[in-house]
């Protein structure tokens, strides 16, 4: 068993509110005794003033109920979502997390989600619902419990997988979508244990595509799902789903300002899970590809402070030495320049500026660590560079990423 003791940060307010909610605050599943106390409050007396009755003939603005088209719209969609509650909700699994001992000496500290991956008994769920824990019990909604082993941690995607000894037969492995195919406005679906309720369903849409933020280890986390799907503690590791019941994500935090759901919610795509689990369980950790460059996205206001011969594309202004840009022979920054909106330090200019990887545009820095994700340790890409106003190709052999790096305002 791996113990991973980092933990998921965000920039930008960004909070892993999602963690493992603290078990003090479990109003527990239907088979455990919970009381939920009612706030009392004194209604003191007051003056009683005489009112004045106006009569008015003006009519009282009613809502037609609905009909034809509409209503049968209306229909379907609720019918899809009541199937796909009925479908997958029985794959959605309550993980309670413990910690500070060993066997039946830990104590249960916090609570969260996760979802069936296969009939071997995997379960997928968030990095930080498993960090730091000593014992693990996971509750399906048939109210069967098992301790669980976790397999294996990724801090960067904030993904882990744990195992439980269950019947393959009692499990029911979740159908997984295509997160490139999103569109923003469709319909988003969240099952999970916000607050400890089990098995509660939630629904909104997708709000926005290709969110980054960067975590504690100084790296970019890209390429996320933003939803308004009601999302709140206890949720984190639960699947997203689209309304034809496939995993289109795994929640993973929200912005707030309270620690409790505000509208934004932050799901790591599907086709990243595709990529991390497997590996996950084959070897325990996940091999992020890794160029070894910092930098900057271009903005008009940057190109016209340094006089960039473009407008947009990733300036790169350091460069790892010995890492595989500097490998490949990519330049850094010569010369810092004072730029409104990019901070106090001002950007240091001069080097190469990113423009395309293997023929895909890089507009930004955020461009060029979503695009790399898809790679793996190993490949060659090729980068093609403006240096000295002309263009130029790269190619360069991408290496693995360093466990953790100074947190700056983007790199890979």
């Amino acid at each position: 068993m791996r113990r991973v003791r980092a933990s998921l940060t965000l920039a930008a307010l960004l909070l892993a509110v999602l963690a493992c909610m603290p078990s003090s605050m479990m109003v527990g599943r239907p088979s455990t005794r919970a009381t939920i106390q009612r706030g009392t409050r004194t209604v003191r007396p007051t003056t009683v003033r005489p009112t004045v009755v106006v009569p008015t003939t003006a009519p009282v603005p009613t809502m037609a109920p609905l009909t034809g088209e509409t209503l049968d719209f209306v229909r379907a969609r609720d019918m899809a979502l009541s199937n796909l509650y009925a479908t997958y909700s029985g794959s959605v699994v309550h993980i309670i997390v413990s910690t500070g001992g060993r066997g039946a000496s830990a104590t249960a500290t916090g609570t969260g989600s996760g979802w069936v991956w296969d009939q071997n008994g995997y379960i997928v769920t968030n990095n930080h619902v498993v960090q730091g824990s000593t014992r693990l019990t996971v509750i399906f909604p048939d109210e069967s419990q098992y301790e669980a082993k976790l397999i294996g941690t990724d801090v960067d995607s904030d993904l882990a997988v744990i195992q439980v000894d269950a019947s393959p037969n009692s499990l029911v492995p979740l159908q997984l979508g295509d997160s490139d195919e999103l569109q923003v406005g469709q319909t988003a679906v969240a099952i999970g244990n916000p607050f400890g309720f089990a098995g509660t369903m939630t629904s909104g849409i997708v709000s926005a595509l290709g969110r980054v933020t960067v975590q504690e280890s100084g790296y970019s986390l890209p390429n996320l799902i933003q939803t308004d799907t009601s999302i709140n503690p206890g949720n984190s590791g639960g699947p997203l789903f689209d309304i034809t019941g496939r995993v289109i994500g795994v929640t993973t935090m929200i912005y707030s300002t309270t620690g409790e759901f505000s509208g934004i919610g932050i799901a790591v795509p599907v086709n990243t899970v595709k990529r991390v689990v497997p590996l996950l369980i084959s070897q325990g950790y996940y091999e992020h590809p890794y160029l070894g460059v910092r930098g900057w996205t271009i903005r008009p206001e940057l190109a016209d402070a340094a006089s960039l011969p473009v407008d947009k594309g990733a300036l790169v202004g350091e460069v790892t030495p010995g890492g595989p840009a500097d490998e490949a022979g990519l330049r850094g920054g010569t010369r810092a320049v004072e730029v409104p909106g990019y901070g106090e330090e001002g950007v240091t200019v001069g080097g190469d500026i990113i423009v395309a990887i293997d023929g895909y545009p890089v507009d930004g820095m955020d461009d060029l660590i979503t695009r790399l994700e898809v790679y793996a340790v190993g490949d060659e890409v090729v980068l093609q560079v403006i240096r000295d106003d002309e263009l130029t190709d790269i190619a360069v052999v991408v290496g693995a990423r360093p466990a953790q790096r100074t947190r700056d305002l983007g790199g890979g």
